[in-house]
């Protein structure tokens, strides 16, 4: 008989009581791996799956670390009664969570049995069937549609967001609780007509969902230097907040809930 509790996988970090990605106070876990690689990634050592050293913080460390199931349910559940209190849980992130699926799926699965709420970040890049089997251990769904156009897409993440779309449509009408998010980056998509575009794809999905536009940030820069590697956006300041505001009221304009970060 299966153990979920042995069920191996391979993250690269675990941040505790973070205030995002999903609603309350929540662990994230972060798994190695991802599909796509967005220009403005804040978390480049996710891309790979195999382990990597970077210099980051002044010393050089190995990102990616296999772990077991029911490991990383004893960090979670040291913060239960944070969750209960706030309404928080566990958020899987990435990387994309869903390209380790085994791994993934049983420890939402584990942390249900817990009585822990759940919560993913995805990219929506997986196949249909590997998505459709997550939905059942989820309370929540936080998924990016980062631009409408396909060409554009496929420049600035090397992926087509054809598939992405379509998992949207097939998520929102399989009645999951779904969020859509925005990374709001220049040059790419900081633009009103499309943020309306995305706004119009929201309105249109199955169900009422929600727009996070989440604005550009530089947290990240230094790790590329860490992973010797060149990062494309350098020299290019944050959004700028009454931007972002401009955008957020296009966005509400067409008749959704919207609001910057989450």
């Amino acid at each position: 008989m299966h153990n979920i509790l042995e069920t191996k996988g391979r993250i690269f970090d675990i941040q505790r009581y973070s205030i995002h990605d999903g609603p309350g106070i929540r662990t994230i876990v972060f798994l190695k791996g991802c599909a796509l690689r967005c220009r403005w990634c804040c978390n480049p050592e996710s891309q790979s799956f195999e382990p990597q050293n970077m210099f980051f913080g002044g010393k050089n460390e190995l990102v990616g670390e296999d772990v077991t199931v029911g490991e990383v349910l004893k960090t979670v559940q040291k913060d239960i009664f944070y969750y209960r209190r706030s309404g928080g849980g566990v958020t899987l992130s990435g990387g994309e969570a869903m390209l380790q699926p085994d791994f993934a799926n049983d420890l939402l699965e584990a942390c249900h049995m817990a009585g822990i709420n759940t919560c993913i970040e995805t990219t929506g890049i997986a196949k249909w069937e590997v998505i459709e089997r997550f939905l059942g251990n989820l309370d929540y769904v936080l998924m990016d549609i980062k631009h409408m156009n396909n060409e554009k897409h496929l420049e600035y993440t090397k992926q087509p967001n054809t598939k992405i779309i379509e998992h949207a449509i097939k998520i929102a009408a399989a009645g999951a609780d779904l969020t859509i998010r925005t990374p709001v980056i220049p040059g790419f998509n900081d633009n009103v007509e499309d943020i309306e575009d995305i706004a119009k794809f929201v309105k249109l999905l199955p169900g009422e969902h929600h727009l996070h536009l989440l604005p550009y940030h530089r947290l990240g820069e230094d790790k590329y230097a860490g992973l010797n590697r060149d990062y494309f956006y350098k020299g290019i300041p944050p959004m700028d907040t009454e931007r972002m505001k401009v955008l957020l009221d296009a966005a509400k304009r067409v008749g959704i809930e919207a609001q910057i970060g989450g």
